[in-house]
Order: C-alpha cells, then structure tokens, then sequence
C-alpha cells in the first residue's frame, strides 16, 4: 500500500481555467471555468495524479479480488481493473473527489493554509470492492455501485513537526449539467410533496443539511488514521498521535476545521460567464456550522470527455 505522493499539475490547470476567487469573514469562495478544450495533452498531465490518488485503494482492492499486481506477473488474463472497470456514473463521483484534492493542494483557500492529501480514503468504498469481486469472476455482474459512506474528501494542514493544525472536510459532487434545479437539489435535497400541500418542496436533506449535522471529528478522520498507521507509522507518527486525542470518545481535544463544499459539471448556455451557482457575496445563510466554509465551483465544457478520457488512461501502459 502507498501514500500519494504525487503533486498537483499546476501548470495544466493554469491552462484548462479561469479563476475567480473571492473571501468575506471565513468564507471562501472559488468559481473555476474551463478556458480551453480537453485535448491528450491535458489527459496526459493528470493521469499521474488520479494514479497516486487511487494507487492505496487499487492495490487494496486487487488483493482483496485475487489479483496479483506485481510487474513480473502475466497479467494478459486479467480484465477487471480497478478504478478503470467500475461503471461510467461511479466513475465520475470518483472523478469529482479526486479533483476536490487536486484543486485543495494548488489553489487558496479561506484561511491560507497549505492543505496535504496523505492518502486518499478509497479503499473504503465497500460496494466497489464486492462489485469487483463478483466482476472479475463473472463479467456479467455489471451493475451500478452505491457510492462511498462517509465524507468524499478529507486533507490535513500539517506544521513542521508533522502535528495537525486543522483538517478539511468535503463534500465532491459532479452532475453533468450544473442546471440552477439541479444545484439546488444537491444543496437542498431533493423535492418531494409535503402532506397537505401539493407544491413540491426540497426535503431539506442536500448539502447544507450533510455539513451543517457532521460530527466534530468524522469518521474519516479514523480512517485515514488506520492508513496512516499501517503505510507509514514513522512518518506520520505525529499525526497519528494527534488523532488519537481527537478521536477519543470521553475529552476529546477538538481539532480546528474547515469544511469544503465542491460542485463540479457541465455548463449550460442560460448561465452567463463568471456567474456562480452558490453566492459568494457573504457565507450563505443556509450555513450554520462554526467552522471555516470554502465553496469550489467547477464548470466545465467537456468533463465527461476528460473523466472518461482520464480513466480509461491509467495504468494503460
């Protein structure tokens, strides 16, 4: 098993967007645009980092499926991969969390502080792991996955002695078009009929109700502490250390947050450039966690051409 380890691409990102941040109070607020169209180039610039971001949960999952991953081993025989074979709608929930990381570690956010990514909590996406299984010893189990329990994205601001300063929580979603009703639902659930009244009304179960409700320490925060003990106990022992008080049931020490809400999708043409989806101009009043907020919108042109190109690149050769 292996950590991240692989830096964001920068460069390529300075050239596939457009920027438009913005910060009132300790709330933070980023709209990105595509400002050019996917090509290989682009492809090829991020493979190295959604390989990394999903190597720990790669070669957990083959292990778990029976298949060997080392390079001496023959592997014209084995057509199930992982992340690769997991159906089209999971792989863009995938897509969405990894590029929650990749734009934590390269662009500002409220507060300035520098964000890493240790490990990405793949791993623990138990319903892709049966599908998997039951995949690669029979090809005609295809059918759609649950998504991962648990927050999609979490990511550490570590000082020089590897102590925690604060952690950033997430919520990833992609949707493929990034429609005024479709934001809406994601933020304020979906719509259904009240008793007594035949106007549909949001459930109030989206986003805002996920962030405002989580617990002070999630459970994330155990997991990635699990992967950190078991791939590099030394490194990281600080940390690990760290977590330990903050994830104790009775006196816990709290832990300063920021919480990290990212829509991602394709643009449609009744919405005008440089116009967001969720306002920036003071923290939404729909917010009422304590902690720092950092909104990240992610507007694309050809996003599924990227993901599917993405996806289908890594570990081809």
């Amino acid at each position: 098993m292996t950590l991240h380890n692989c830096p964001p691409p920068k460069t390529a990102l300075e050239r596939w967007l457009k920027k438009y941040p913005s910060a009132i109070n300790n709330y933070g607020h980023l709209l990105l645009e595509q400002d050019c169209d996917c090509d290989d180039n682009l492809i090829a610039d991020f493979v190295a980092y959604f390989e990394s971001a999903h190597a720990d949960a790669r070669a957990f999952f083959h292990e778990q499926m029976g298949i060997e991953l080392h390079p001496d081993v023959d592997h014209s025989e084995v057509h199930i991969t992982y992340p690769t074979c997991l159906p089209s709608i999971t792989r863009r929930g995938l897509f969405g969390e990894v590029m929650a990381g990749m734009l934590t570690e390269s662009y500002e956010y409220i507060g300035s502080h520098e964000w890493t990514i240790p490990v990405f909590l793949f791993r623990y996406h138990e319903d892709a792991e049966a599908y998997l299984f039951a995949l690669v010893r029979d090809e005609d189990r295809k059918r759609e996955v649950y998504g991962r329990r648990g927050s999609d994205f979490l990511a550490l601001a570590l000082n020089d002695e590897g102590d925690i300063e604060r952690f950033i929580a997430g919520e990833a979603k992609w949707r493929k078009n990034l429609r005024p009703s479709v934001v809406a639902e994601l933020m304020y659930g979906k719509k259904k009929k009240n008793s007594g009244n035949e106007k549909l009304e949001h459930d109030g179960k989206g986003i805002w109700f996920q962030v405002n409700r989580d617990i002070p320490a999630p459970h994330g925060l155990r997991q990635l502490q699990r992967l950190l003990r078991e791939i590099d106990p030394d490194g990281y022992s600080v940390a690990i250390a760290r977590l330990d008080r903050v994830l104790v049931v009775k006196n816990a020490q709290p832990l300063p947050r920021t919480n990290l809400v990212m829509i991602s999708g394709g643009d449609v043409p009744s919405r005008e450039s440089k116009t967001s989806l969720i306002p920036w101009e003071a923290v939404p009043e729909e917010y009422t966690a304590p902690h720092d907020l950092q909104v990240v919108e992610l507007i694309l042109n050809d996003g599924d051409n990227l993901i599917d190109g993405v996806y289908d690149a890594l570990w081809a050769i």
